[in-house]
């Protein structure tokens, strides 16, 4: 709704100490406008949030009113997410997963002292305790009542967060591990990092220099690996250095390199859990291989035509046809598997 913002967060753009240009939105253009956009098919749905206007329970109550008006009145069927503020009334917050179809609620940062430095208006805990009745409200949509009737829909596509990455010291395994946390204490859909970006008169406490848009890539790779491939925040943290994820590699080839006694792996063989640690091998490609394999034994170039990366997996399985033999072992693998250089472009 608005870039004005009566919080100090160090951070951001838009607070209340930044000589940003202002601009808002009321209620009712904000409605006409997703309205007259949606109609012309230049969006799907609605991504709704704002800086704190007078008060959180006062831009929450304005969110709320937004996303009802939309449902209520003109029947709207786009996707709505709301950026919830935690610091509103549990209510307004009850309220906005009844219209809403994703509630977000961001933690900022990986630590708790980073947040009460950088944010001396937000509290983790408070942040926390919503995030909590997020989850609460959305698991009791999920039960019948004593009539048998399941109650009125609770933000049906779950809640997420998002965190800042380079604002403050944290290193990649400390992000990992409040993920981990974040996913399992709260049921989140989604983890989003963002790095940091410098911003005009910036307190002299965050870095001058952003970090290298890589290490964000990095970690959405890495929680991949959490949430779809089994691994935990302690073994990727295995092919760090200094904690900080490889700009190089990535996590699933690092720590492969840094645990070669577990290779080379039987592909004929080895457990789905097993096969889902090979660098080079997707979650399709490992569900194609156990398919495959329950009619005949697999060979070196079927991995390719199941679209596995074999240049990335070769060092680290064995079938009939190929096995790499010292290769797993080899000094120089790491420049092997490594992404090749790129020409730099000066246009």
């Amino acid at each position: 709704m608005t870039n004005f913002c009566i919080f100090d967060c160090a951070y951001c753009i838009n607070r209340v100490s930044s000589n940003v240009e202002r601009a808002r939105f009321s209620v009712e253009e904000v409605v006409s406008l997703t309205l007259e956009f949606y109609r012309r098919n230049y969006i799907e749905g609605l991504f709704l949030s704002s800086g704190i206007i007078r008060s959180p329970d006062q831009t929450m109550a304005d969110m709320v009113r937004i996303a009802r008006t939309l449902r209520e009145v003109h029947g709207f069927k786009g996707y709505i997410h709301l950026k919830t503020i935690p610091d509103a009334q549990a209510e307004l917050i009850r309220e906005a997963g009844l219209w809403a179809d994703r509630l977000s609620i961001n933690v900022e940062l990986p630590e708790d002292s980073s947040v009460r430095k950088f944010a001396p208006e937000k509290r983790p805990e408070t942040i926390r305790a919503a995030m909590a009745q997020v989850r609460l409200e959305g698991e009791a949509a999920q039960d019948k009542t004593h009539t048998g009737r399941k109650p009125q829909r609770f933000a049906p596509a779950g809640q997420s967060t998002q965190m800042i990455v380079g604002a403050d010291g944290a290193d990649d395994t400390a992000i990992l591990s409040c993920a981990t946390r974040l996913y399992s204490g709260y049921k989140l859909r989604r983890v989003y990092y963002s790095a940091f970006s410098p911003i005009p008169d910036a307190s002299s406490a965050l870095p001058l220099v952003q970090p290298p848009l890589v290490r964000e890539h990095r970690l959405y790779q890495a929680d991949w690996l959490l949430r779809f491939y089994g691994f935990t925040t302690d073994e990727i943290a295995t092919g760090t250095q200094g904690g900080f994820l490889d700009l190089e590699l990535d996590p699933k080839t690092a720590w492969a390199l840094q645990n070669r006694q577990f290779f080379p792996v039987d592909v004929n063989l080895a457990s789905r859990d097993t096969l889902l640690r090979v660098p080079g091998f997707g979650t399709r490609v490992v569900d194609r291989i156990i398919t495959a394999r329950r009619n005949r034994r697999l060979r070196v170039e079927d991995l390719a035509r199941m679209g596995a990366l074999t240049r990335k997996a070769r060092p680290f399985v064995a079938l009939p046809g190929w096995s790499p033999g010292g290769l797993t072992d080899s000094g120089d693998l790491r420049a092997r598997v490594a992404p090749p250089p790129k020409q730099l472009q000066l246009l």
